[in-house]
């Protein structure tokens, strides 16, 4: 702007200034001339100084320009009311919200009062662990810092391992039951081994799982003898290893000659043994024509899809649904008179398993064991939490789940329930390396079922078996000198990935526990 005022007076300078007519000018030309320039000179003067003064201050003057242009605009006004009341509405609904109403939803209430009772407990749990700290001096600091790591250790181990779903424990049971009932109209008139109540045994019934994902749940379905038949245990001495293997031979009582001629195809000794024995195999395999026959008769079809699994001496269910699937294994037991062991169709670890040979199980017996810890242990037991971390932590071939859980079993039979809590995680954990460091010095691990003189008295057991000799799980690291290098290996293994845990918990380096093996 200021550029073309200047222009236009130069323009009208030549303009009005007369032509050069002669060698000099009259003296009101002159004259005229000379307040024109002084003209002019005030006029560039001031404008150069607005120049100035329009280049110092630029953000000045357009902030204000616009200003000036926004405040004669109602609407700005409009808007800027609206905006101001749409922030109180959604700042009082925000300070509303983090208030605890007695008008709030049930959920928000409900799990309110759980943060709250969660922070009570905590506080009690702290001012208890003070307590025991004041009463104990000997300890000190140390002792609060110890106990606040094995806290920490409890609830990390709480929090981070997935638990198997226990009350699916009794659907699965009931769905085996509603199955073999169904078989019922096929097993009439024909001489077939009867299914009883089905029993949850194993891991997932007794609320621990070694795996991470895919819980299995082990289901044993004893079989009765059917009508006219009887069942003999016989020992099988040729297995030539510690634990009892047996052999189911068939026997015929009283059946008239003409209904054996009639029902032949039917006949038990027939169809599902091998020279009067009971045989595994076959037996596994009439349970699964079986199932697969009778699924569509049960209510649970409808809701569930049957997949049978191809096993040899078990039949493996995989039920699905559109939300959920699981695995359930299905075995098959006889029972030794009325106790709680039986033998099965399980096969040995690492061995090769005849069709007609039944190994001796105590799984119903540690079962009933572990529910009966369950209603002695403390509200925050530890002892499935430190069973669960040591399978998962366990991944050496030398350790089974069963071997761990068998020195888990020693432990609880020995060691107060009261000394079980969640602040004695860190303990029971190093007391069970060093059970298993000694067992491998020893290369001998007892059994626990048989030779116990202290069993709790609600586990059923054969009279005779508080008077043998325990055998020895570890039998095999004394017959093979490689099996027990490669057992000290894993050891070391599964004692590293407790030190690491330990370490990332504690944030700082922890000693591994016991002397090295001889």
């Amino acid at each position: 702007m200021e550029a073309l005022i200047v222009l236009v007076l130069l323009v009208q300078t030549l303009i009005q200034y007369p032509h050069v007519v002669g060698d000099g000018l009259d003296e009101a030309t002159r004259l005229r001339m000379e307040m024109r320039e002084k003209y002019l000179n005030q006029e560039m003067t001031r404008l150069l100084q607005e120049l100035e003064q329009s280049s110092l201050e630029p953000g000045v003057r357009a902030w204000g320009a616009l200003l000036w242009a926004t405040l004669e605009q109602w609407h700005f006004w409009a808007l800027l009311g609206v905006l101001g009341l749409l922030l109180a509405l959604a700042f009082s609904l925000r300070k509303r919200s983090r208030e605890p109403h007695g008008s709030a939803p049930q959920e928000n209430a409900s799990s309110n009062l759980e943060a709250q009772e969660d922070q009570v407990n905590g506080r009690a749990n702290v001012e208890e662990n003070n307590a025991a700290g004041r009463e104990e001096r000997k300890y000190g600091a140390n002792g609060d810092q110890e106990q606040d790591r094995d806290s920490k250790l409890g609830r990390f181990i709480e929090e981070s391992i997935r638990w198997p779903v226990l009350d699916r424990g009794c659907v699965i049971t009931d769905l085996i039951d509603d199955l073999t009932r169904a078989f019922g109209h096929h097993l009439s008139n024909r001489f077939y081994p009867v299914p009883q109540q089905a029993i949850g045994m194993g891991s997932a019934f007794e609320g621990w799982s070694p795996r991470k994902e895919d819980v299995v749940y082990h289901v044993l379905v004893p079989l009765s003898p059917p009508p006219g038949h009887t069942f003999h245990l016989e020992p099988n001495t040729a297995a030539g290893m510690p634990g009892k293997d047996f052999c189911v031979r068939v026997e015929q009582v009283h059946i008239p000659e003409e209904k054996l001629r009639r029902n032949k195809n039917s006949i038990l000794l027939y169809n599902l043994c091998t020279r009067s024995y009971l045989d595994v195999e076959k037996t596994t395999l009439w349970f699964r024509l079986m199932a697969r026959a009778s699924w569509s008769r049960l209510p649970q079809s409808k809701h569930w899809r049957l997949r049978v699994l191809p096993s040899r001496r078990s039949c493996t269910l995989r039920l699905t649904n559109n939300r959920e699937s699981f695995c359930v294994e299905v075995l098959f037991g006889v029972q030794q008179g009325n106790s709680d062991i039986y033998v099965s169709s399980q096969s040995r670890e690492a061995l090769f398993t005849p069709s007609t040979v039944w190994p001796e199980t105590y799984g119903v017996a540690e079962m009933k064991f572990f529910s009966h810890i369950a209603r002695q242990a403390p509200p925050d037991s530890c002892h499935l939490r430190c069973l669960q971390l040591l399978a998962r932590a366990g991944g050496g071939r030398a350790f089974s789940n069963y071997t761990l859980k068998t020195i888990m079993m020693h432990l609880l039979n020995t060691i107060p329930m009261a000394q079980w809590g969640r602040r004695h995680c860190r303990q029971r954990l190093l007391e069970s390396l060093d059970y298993l460091r000694c067992s491998l010095q020893k290369k001998r691990l007892d059994c626990f079922v048989i030779g116990n003189q202290s069993i709790p008295p609600q586990i059923d057991l054969p009279l005779h078996f508080q008077t043998l000799q325990p055998p020895n799980l570890f039998w095999h690291l004394a017959q093979d000198p490689d099996a027990h290098r490669e057992a000290r290996q894993d050891f070391s293994f599964l004692r590293y990935r407790l030190k690491q845990l330990f370490t990332a918990i504690d944030g700082e380096a922890s000693s591994a526990p016991g002397a090295p093996i001889a």
